[in-house]
């Protein structure tokens, strides 16, 4: 690690050598374009000590272009005639500390030693960001939840490969997002991405619908026309509610996937198709050909990778992260800075079973979002059903309370909450301490001390 000191007497840098030694290399430039230029070359300064008079660049004007062309690097600034006005716009622009001149070498090295310290802080948190945004998210998707993980690595896996894949799962898990999160990760992302719910086409259209026609084939058949296979050529196309689909079509698509051709309704004449099939369905398919409603030579040609996407209530840990997901998607629509839920009204959300998965969840939160008058949202800006649920729950909880349940004393009967209300928090923020210090409302000493209490790292 280096650390740079931009200022044209060479004592700063001599006083500095003096009493730093060996553990740390300490640079010197005599003005400030040199400097920048340093800092651009070498990537190893991690501090700056800069003089606000420099010459082609004063000292404020070095911060802004030093930390916009490395945000983790820490700047102290120097000066022999500052003013408080000029102390409170340094640290407005992102200076670690500002220093008059004379100083004594010890204090320069303390501020050196807490200017190194938050680097590494921001170095961190920037690492744990980017890792999580790796874990928690594929294209428009967010899941802490380990079966989510999974279904993330193997979608990563088969989004290049032309397999055909099948979606299970209730209605409102995601299945349409994760159908279109593979064709984004696959090499037919610019080509179309076309979806049809099977289930909202009446019998007598899905196979026109999808196959398409020839003029005459049917009444009311006045031209020629393509159907949505023709239109997802070189791309993908993705069934949903297949289960409800009619014995013709599942003749008709068995043999485009066994095939890669198809026919029009009312045409002899083959056409070749270049078709990513992708399937989800809410029902039990194997119980389907058990009774004979699905076919089960289609069954096995489309069972070929299953993604079966778990329901809301099954993956609490990830409520948190998609209020926030959404509460962030709903404010930049609204164009205005994202609210936030206090922690009684996430509480509900976490603990609510979400007989609509994702997709309710969603619709809760935009109406809250718009309906909300305040920046924080609250247990009453959700809808009345999540209020009784979660109090019933509450009743019920104390219903299950023996009588002569054995008491401990308050303050050890308050831990076990406390240190998982301080992990969710944690979790919550990425592992940055400070807003989650900030979003439970206490100050920094408090939280690293109940951290150190608990044994959370």
């Amino acid at each position: 690690m280096k650390v740079l000191v931009a200022d044209p007497d060479p004592s700063t840098a001599d006083a500095l050598r003096s009493v730093l030694g060996d553990h740390l290399a300490v640079l010197r430039s005599v003005d400030g374009p040199r400097a920048l230029q340093a800092i651009h070359d070498d990537d190893e300064i991690g501090v700056l000590l800069a003089e606000t008079r420099l010459a082609g660049l004063s000292g404020i004007e070095l911060l802004r272009r030093s930390r916009a062309l490395r945000p983790d690097l820490q700047v102290v600034l120097l000066t022999a005639f500052g003013t408080v006005e000029d102390a409170v716009e340094a640290m407005r622009e992102g200076a670690a500390d500002f220093k008059s001149k004379p100083f004594e070498p010890d204090e320069i090295c303390l501020s050196i030693e807490r200017a190194l310290e938050r680097r590494q802080l921001v170095r961190e948190n920037h690492d744990l960001r980017a890792a999580l945004d790796d874990r928690l998210r594929i294209d428009n998707m967010v899941a802490t939840d380990a079966r989510m993980q999974e279904i993330f690595k193997v979608v990563k896996t088969v989004s290049q490969a032309r397999t055909t894949v099948l979606i299970t799962g209730e209605s409102g898990t995601g299945k349409t997002l994760l159908a279109r999160a593979i064709h984004n990760l696959s090499d037919r992302r610019g080509a179309p991405f076309v979806e049809v719910n099977c289930g909202a086409l009446p019998e007598g259209l899905i196979e026109s619908e999808l196959f398409g026609h020839v003029k005459g084939a049917f009444t009311g058949a006045v031209k020629d026309r393509p159907g949505k296979f023709e239109a997802a050529h070189g791309g993908t196309i993705f069934l949903d509610e297949i289960g409800t689909s009619s014995p013709g079509f599942q003749v008709r698509l068995l043999r485009v996937l066994q095939d890669r051709t198809l026919e029009r309704v009312g045409d002899s004449t083959t056409l070749p198709v270049d078709v990513r099939v992708i399937l989800a369905t809410n029902i039990d398919l194997e119980r389907a050909v058990r009774e004979r409603t699905f076919r089960e030579d289609l069954y096995y040609r489309i069972h070929v990778v299953t993604l079966e996407m778990p329901p809301l209530r099954a993956r609490k840990a990830d409520v948190p992260f998609l209020v926030e997901h959404f509460l962030q998607r709903f404010g930049a629509d609204a164009g205005k800075p994202a609210k936030s839920v206090d922690r009684a009204a996430m509480d509900v959300l976490v603990h609510y079973p979400w007989p609509g998965n994702v997709r309710q969840l969603e619709n809760v939160i935009e109406r809250a979002v718009v309906l909300g008058a305040g920046e924080v949202i609250s247990v009453a800006d959700l809808p009345t059903t999540l209020q009784t649920a979660s109090k019933s729950a509450v009743a019920h909880d104390d219903d299950l309370v023996p009588a002569d349940v054995h008491l401990q004393p308050l303050r050890k009967a308050l831990e076990a909450p406390e240190r998982r209300i301080l992990e969710r928090a944690l979790q919550h923020h990425g592992g940055n301490r400070e807003a989650t210090a900030r979003a439970l409302e206490i100050n920094r000493s408090t939280l690293f001390n109940k951290l150190r209490k608990f044994g959370i790292k």
